[in-house]
């Protein structure tokens, strides 16, 4: 009985990963969807039906994804947070985080994915319950900078001056994305700003303001 359990199990595996795989692949065809219909007819205006309809699932499957409509766009902010936490992630330990999102390269081409996030962050000022969404996703980032500022400072990710500055980083990087969410800008104008907006925004939180005085 143990040998014929050894001898599936690699398989099962295989089978929950592919599942998961394609989970995520659907959850994320569903949440491109929810953007594209809440752009063009607005949230309030579309439904749960619409938007099952639109990638060719039954409501019922989609309510299994999520419990609500608005919850829809949670995989494309969570990508958007996600590519700004792996690019602190190269943040070279003999280098001011200003300095090194400054040198940042911005893609030739902005991502869909990232300019569809970035009309949600845009709507989440007009509606309520996308920005709940939108700041319970940024919130979860958290935890991670503050793994990240533990290493620099050899302290423990619980301690309280980690947690503070990870909070702090996590504002600047959030408020950054709102501000080039609302500005009236192109993708290439978005992602060419980017990296000196997140660098100052840093410098900010860091460093304070008002002619270099913290308040």
């Amino acid at each position: 009985m143990t040998a014929e359990h050894d001898t599936h199990a690699p398989e099962r595996q295989g089978r929950r990963a592919m599942s998961e795989t394609r989970r995520n692949l659907q959850r994320m065809e569903i949440a491109r969807a929810a953007v594209r219909l809440f752009r063009e007819q607005g949230v309030a205006e579309t439904s749960g039906e619409q938007i099952a309809a639109s990638v060719g699932l039954s409501v019922r499957t989609l309510w299994r994804y999520f419990r609500n409509k608005e919850s829809c766009v949670e995989p494309l902010l969570a990508r958007a947070v996600d590519a700004l936490v792996d690019t602190l992630k190269g943040w070279p330990a003999d280098r001011p985080l200003e300095d090194y999102l400054l040198a940042g390269e911005p893609p030739e081409h902005a991502d869909a994915d990232a300019e569809a996030a970035l009309a949600v962050v845009r709507m989440s000022h007009e509606e309520p319950a996308l920005r709940a969404i939108w700041l319970a996703t940024h919130e979860r980032a958290e935890s991670v900078l503050a793994e990240l500022v533990a290493v620099r400072l050899d302290r423990s990710p619980g301690d309280l001056v980690v947690r503070v500055q990870a909070a702090t980083i996590n504002a600047a990087l959030r408020l950054t994305l709102e501000d080039l969410a609302i500005a009236d800008c192109t993708r290439g104008h978005v992602m060419d700003d980017g990296p000196a907006r997140f660098s100052e925004a840093i410098r900010a939180a860091t460093h304070g303001v008002l002619g270099g005085r913290t308040m």
